[in-house]
């Protein structure tokens, strides 16, 4: 496996080796062992253990995000897609940080394989880029409602760079959701 840093340092971008032939290709697409190297190679802290697996389904152009959850529940998320493609976005939502507000995407295909590390901390969001498009991750906590929050999407003082064009899909809570400087964050 390979591990590159972002611009957001805490945030990773996660390459599996595949192995190809004739008969198709095998990876491995997840390693506590390869994961805490990775993670200690680039000298960034140990992630809490894995404690839930999610997957949703979408159709081409819905965004939901951009969602965290506070103490005492925070996640990290290992993120991935297994058919399709989405373009994966992370904010740093951490007060005092010298990127606080400050975001990254990576496109996560079926076909690039790409994991996306988004510690404690940040928002996450994506919109699909496919209709049914199938999204995986795995979460350092379990889901609390209590803990739940959202920041608008398209909050200007954040200014992702969503694709030309957009007109995304939105699940209400989404759409409602506060801007940044109005959130409750880290």
């Amino acid at each position: 496996m390979k591990f590159t840093a972002t611009c957001l340092p805490d945030v990773v971008v996660i390459e599996p080796a595949v192995f190809s032939d004739e008969r198709g290709w095998f990876m491995e697409s997840f390693s506590q062992k390869r994961f805490a190297d990775g993670l200690a190679a680039l000298g960034l802290p140990q992630a809490r253990p894995f404690v839930q697996d999610n997957e949703s389904q979408s159709a081409q152009g819905v965004l939901r995000g951009l969602h965290y959850q506070l103490p005492p529940h925070p996640q990290g998320k290992l993120v991935r897609v297994v058919q399709g493609a989405a373009l994966d976005v992370a904010v740093d939502i951490r007060r005092g940080s010298p990127t606080f507000g400050r975001w990254v995407a990576e496109e996560l295909s079926a076909d690039n394989r790409k994991q996306l590390w988004i510690p404690e901390g940040f928002a996450h969001g994506f919109v699909a880029l496919q209709d049914n498009t199938r999204f995986v991750y795995k979460t350092t906590d379990f889901y609390a409602k209590a803990c739940e929050r959202a920041i608008r999407w398209d909050d200007p003082a954040i200014a992702i760079a969503w694709p030309a064009g957009l007109q995304a899909l939105l699940a209400p809570k989404d759409a409602e959701a506060p801007l940044l400087a109005d959130a409750e964050v880290f």
